[in-house]
């Protein structure tokens, strides 16, 4: 089966899922009721589902994909909504998502409290999405691992792509996952478009295997099943405070961020729900519980306590990332197709 044909069968895929039905879902609107996608990781999504619902008696229908595919989920049923809210997840679906009419604006009274960059991607996409936390692009090594080979620690992108690392670095399939389109996108705005291909060329022939989700190459990493995991520093720092043995890097060269983002589902069943649970995420409060699952990203409340652990963006050599401009359907779906023909379709 071709790298194309398996970008068509995870759309597919999530056509199936959106077709079935999850425990909580209705044909009719229910003033009780909420039907939410999420994207981080499972624990702070059950964790803001369970305040949710004892502080508001609202019952919530939760189902946790990957931001790609929640995306083609979305996409999918836009002609007969079942979600109500999309949370989390890099925001460059949530602005596809803006852009192609599936999401629907909402102008939070949270919004006076919220970072710069969580207000500029509320902006970008009219409206349609907002940043609920920020997290940068790196990667994490298995130190025990890389001791036992006698290799030298790798800090730069450029080294992951040296003969000594074959088969051992992780990364996700950039059709499912959103941390691998924000690597794809970052190497293309560090390298220039050619070169950020040739580099991700180079760097299939030490791949062992890509991914569904973001964050599964670092939790292999942590395990000892490969020794490099390219995923958001948060992702990695997780593993590293859990006690695995994982160090994490920020590239030499600089790196790109997400914004993780928030969008109201058009067309959904529960909009007041959605509403309510939309102002209930951006307060400071249940932004600073993060922290109590091991989720290590920056918060975009500015009154929401950062947990000590996260990365420190101020020490992060950071690209200027176009979100808009990767963010666009057209120049998606180019560049993944791109990668699909360049990349995903070289034998190991």
């Amino acid at each position: 089966m071709s790298h194309r044909t398996n970008r068509l069968a995870l759309l597919a895929g999530a056509a199936v899922i959106a077709g079935g039905s999850a425990a909580g879902w209705t044909t009719e609107a229910q003033a009780d009721e909420l039907v939410l996608y999420c994207s981080p990781q499972e624990e702070w999504c059950q964790q803001v589902v369970t305040e949710f619902e004892r502080e508001t008696g609202i019952r919530v229908a939760m189902t946790r994909k990957s931001s790609g595919e929640t995306y083609a989920q979305i996409k999918a049923e836009a002609d007969n909504p079942r979600g109500d809210v999309w949370w989390g997840g890099t925001g460059d679906p949530h602005l596809v998502a803006a852009e192609e009419d599936l999401t629907e604006p909402y102008e939070s009274p949270m919004l006076p409290e919220l970072h710069d960059w969580a207000i500029a991607q509320y902006e970008a996409s009219d409206g349609k999405t907002v940043g609920i936390y920020a997290g940068a692009l790196g990667f994490g090594y298995n130190t025990e691992l890389l001791a036992e080979k006698g290799l030298e620690a790798p800090a730069c992108w450029a080294d992951l792509i040296k003969p000594e690392f074959k088969g051992e670095v992780q990364m996700a399939n950039p059709n499912s996952s959103g941390t691998a389109y924000t690597a794809l996108a970052t190497f293309v705005q560090l390298m220039g478009e050619d070169e950020g291909f040739e580099y991700l060329k180079g760097l299939h022939a030490n791949i062992n295997q890509y991914t569904r989700s973001g964050s599964a190459p670092i939790t292999a990493a942590a395990r000892g099943e490969t020794m490099i995991g390219i995923v958001f520093q948060h992702d990695a720092v997780t593993q590293k405070v859990a006690g695995f043995p994982i160090e994490v890097v920020s590239p030499c060269e600089g790196t790109g961020y997400e914004i993780g983002s928030m969008s109201l589902i058009k067309g959904s069943r529960n909009p007041e729900n959605a509403r309510t649970f939309y102002d209930f995420v951006l307060r400071a409060d249940i932004q600073s519980m993060a922290r109590e699952v091991a989720a290590y990203q920056v918060p975009s409340n500015t009154n929401a306590e950062a947990p000590p652990e996260s990365p420190d963006f101020d020490s992060i050599t950071l690209i200027d990332y176009d979100f808009k401009t990767f963010g666009s359907s057209d120049v998606r779906a180019r560049l993944l197709e791109r990668w699909d023909n360049e990349v995903g379709s070289l034998p190991n």
